[in-house]
């Protein structure tokens, strides 16, 4: 699998779990509500740590396990056929508590941004359900530099996907 054995493509790693950005990363935060209860929580958290949640969206997520996991192997395919744009990633972090679950990922070389993503599912205390999508990320090949703003609004559009394709996995 791509990214075998190669490190990471920014440092440092792991400033999601902290809300750290390092500097010259733009930041990215996205809050959607997935629905109420426990529930939802527990169906929402399922989806996201099986790879569901991305795959239901029509990403591929070609990975070494089933569920997230440190140091898991992913990579992510976007687009059709020769059009399809591939990042390989780790996971860098999961958290599995009473209230939040959830993951980020890595980039390793050949990703076309350099960064980390993270997807964390709450079940706040008002009994209502949310996904957050924090990330960091600046360009890495040279396409992505010249795609500049337009990048930025594609990386908030999936990011609000997300949220969108997880609520309706976890009523159904």
């Amino acid at each position: 699998m791509p990214g075998t054995g190669r490190a990471f493509t920014y440092s440092p790693v792991g400033g999601t779990a902290s809300g750290a950005v390092p500097p010259g990363f733009g930041r990215l935060r996205v809050r959607t509500r997935v629905g109420e209860g426990r529930a939802v929580f527990e169906a929402a958290s399922r989806a996201l740590m099986e790879w569901r949640a991305h795959r239901a969206m029509g990403v591929t997520m070609a990975t070494d396990a089933g569920r997230a996991a440190p140091g898991v192997l992913v990579t992510v395919g976007l687009g059709v056929g020769p059009l399809r744009v591939r990042g390989p990633c780790r996971v860098v972090w999961t958290v599995r508590e009473e209230r939040r679950t959830g993951w980020a990922y890595g980039t390793l070389p050949g990703h076309p941004q350099c960064g980390e993503e993270a997807f964390v599912v709450e079940h706040a205390e008002d009994g209502r359900v949310w996904l957050t999508v924090s990330a960091y990320s600046r360009p890495a090949l040279w396409w992505t530099r010249a795609g500049g703003p337009l990048v930025r609004v594609f990386q908030h559009l999936y990011a609000y996907r997300c949220g969108q394709v997880l609520r309706r996995l976890a009523r159904g």
